[in-house]
């Protein structure tokens, strides 16, 4: 009702924001008559909620909002200043921030009005790119279904002509069947052979009787040896006949819509690696736009034969599988989706798995390690050799003939059966790190012999061209050791390999593996880059066998970490 109108009110029709109050027609005209300042209050319909025309601070309700934080860029009060949220914050004065903000808008607005018939040129040509779309998109439609209908096509005509090749075969051997019966049933009484038999024997005349029945006879004599060894005239069986759809279906399986918009994934050679399992991981130059990847890997045969693909979907950008056999080829390949598109597949990368499961140990820190010598880490998974510092000690010894001896260190798991597969890294500065196996036997006469008396001139193996070594590398021995040092790997010599330095000095790989093959009594060396065999040879197993290596001068080796994982989580990370 009208809150001015003398009693009885009358209806109120209008409302002002400004007066918080309602006005009928008459009231209303009265109080905000034209020409004056009421008459450009705020009025709205009929309503009972007014809201107050001061903004009041949320947080202090009893305060009005009078400056303005510029770093929440917000309106505040005086009591969010002294000891609220914005206490630290910037402030304004309330009339500051709306000269600014007016300027800036007002800036917004002009420069909208002065781009607009850009913005109109700009909505035109939007409207032409959805109309080239939707054309696109049925053209693209409709060179599916000519793609699909040829496919129908040849399916129909190599339907056509199996079916074909089936009647008409099935054809054949029923006539065949056919004939075959009727050879038989000429062969029953009063049918045939028979019957005409039963004729001649009623024949009186002899020398017609001889003369008919010699022939008779031979034909009846051929008959019962059919009989005899009963043969079906066809092959009831169609396996010829039998289609084989397997990579045609693999194929259809793999048809999928290959878009120019989503780029190709490419598969990272250098951070993708195999050992106890196989990471995998790849590069896309915009990861916003795939929703997913599939990543594929399939194992290749000696015989070059391909087997069906896996698949794995994958949301980031590497994969470590696992599971997969020892001493294989395998291929992996990635494509990336965004919804029911996806791109073309990767290039292909081929690894080669290891000969034999990962063998998992550490360095035994309580038999033969020498803490005066070697440093070893507390995952106990490198070792380091300080030797520079003992051999300026012994300086004065080296004057008259003294050699530095080798530091050996073991792994703390023995091996007494199968085989196994270890990997190492041997840092680039290393100046002589042995490596490979030995049995429990032999590595106890090595640490119980006095360190200062041992010369890797006389010891087997040592790398250095002793008689000794020659004299039996065709012998089985209780270890075998190669030589790492000044980035090179040397190959021992042996009976049927070359022997001139050329050729046992080969660059020292990044990662080296080490196969022992205990029940043949078989040990390999192998570059892990390209999982190639770099030297190989008999080893006396008869003993428990044990990761052996030995390090003279500065040199460091470290443990191959088994691929887990914590793999994707340091990719993630970087």
């Amino acid at each position: 009702m009208c809150d001015l109108c003398k009693p009885p009110p009358q209806e109120s029709t209008k409302s002002c924001m400004d007066c918080s109050a309602s006005y009928c027609n008459e009231c209303f005209k009265i109080y905000h008559p034209w020409g004056t300042v009421k008459a450009q209050h705020e009025y709205v319909g009929p309503t009972t909620n007014f809201r107050p025309k001061i903004l009041m601070c949320p947080e202090h309700e009893t305060e009005r909002i009078n400056m303005y934080c510029e770093l929440c860029r917000r309106p505040v009060c005086h009591l969010c200043k002294l000891g609220g949220n914005h206490s630290n914050h910037r402030v304004t004065t309330m009339s500051s921030a709306y000269k600014t903000l007016k300027e800036k808008l007002s800036k917004d607005i002009d420069y909208l009005i002065g781009k607009e018939s850009q913005v109109k040129s700009q909505i035109s040509e939007l409207n032409l790119l959805m109309k080239e779309t939707e054309c696109n998109g049925e053209r693209a439609k409709e060179e599916a279904v000519t793609h699909f209908e040829k496919l129908f096509e040849i399916l129909e005509e190599r339907k056509s002509s199996v079916l074909k090749a089936i009647d008409a075969s099935k054809k054949l051997r029923l006539d065949k069947f056919q004939t075959q019966v009727e050879e038989y049933q000429g062969l029953l009484e009063n049918n045939g052979l028979v019957g005409y038999a039963q004729e001649v024997l009623k024949e009186t005349d002899q020398s017609c009787f001889v003369q008919t029945a010699k022939q008779l006879h031979l034909r009846i004599q051929k008959a019962t040896e059919s009989l005899k060894s009963f043969r079906p005239a066809a092959q009831t069986s169609f396996e010829d006949y039998v289609v084989n759809t397997s990579k045609q279906t693999e194929l259809l399986g793999e048809l999928s819509f290959f878009s120019s918009g989503i780029d190709v994934p490419e598969i990272n050679e250098e951070q993708s690696k195999v050992y106890n399992n196989v990471l995998i991981n790849w590069y896309h130059p915009e990861k916003d736009k795939a929703d997913s990847y599939v990543l594929e890997y399939r194992k290749i045969n000696r015989d070059e034969e391909m087997l069906s693909w896996n698949e794995i979907e994958v949301c980031g950008t590497s994969k470590v599988i696992s599971d997969l056999e020892s001493n294989c080829n395998y291929a992996f390949r990635v494509r990336a989706y965004k919804g029911s598109i996806c791109s073309p597949c990767s290039r292909e990368l081929i690894l080669h798995t290891p000969p034999a499961p990962v063998f998992s140990f550490l360095f035994d820190e309580k038999c033969g390690y020498n803490n005066e010598h070697l440093l070893l880490n507390l995952k106990r998974d490198r070792v380091e050799s300080r030797a520079g510092f003992n051999l300026l000690l012994a300086a004065d010894r080296i004057q008259v003939g003294y050699y530095t001896s080798l530091d050996y260190i073991i792994g703390d798991i023995g091996i007494t059966k199968g085989k196994h597969f270890w990997a190492f890294r041997v840092e680039p500065y290393s100046y002589l790190v042995k490596a490979g196996v030995a049995s429990s036997d032999k590595l106890q006469e090595w640490l119980r012999s006095p360190r200062d008396a041992v010369s890797p001139r006389y010891e087997q193996d040592s790398g250095h061209d002793s008689g000794s070594e020659d004299a039996c590398f065709d012998s089985s021995q209780p270890f075998t050791l190669v030589t790492i040092g000044m980035k090179k790997f040397f190959i021992p010599k042996s009976a049927t390999s070359a022997n001139e330095p050329e050729n046992r000095v080969l660059p020292m790989p990044t990662s080296i593996g080490i196969f022992l093959d205990y029940d043949k009594g078989r040990v390999a060396f192998y570059d892990m880059d390209h999982m190639k065999c770099l030297y190989e040879r008999q080893v006396d197993c008869s003993h428990t066998m044990y990761p052996a290596f030995a390090l003279m001068g500065s040199g460091g080796v470290q443990l191959e970490e088994p691929i887990t994982a914590k793999y994707l989580e340091y990719q993630e990370h970087m």
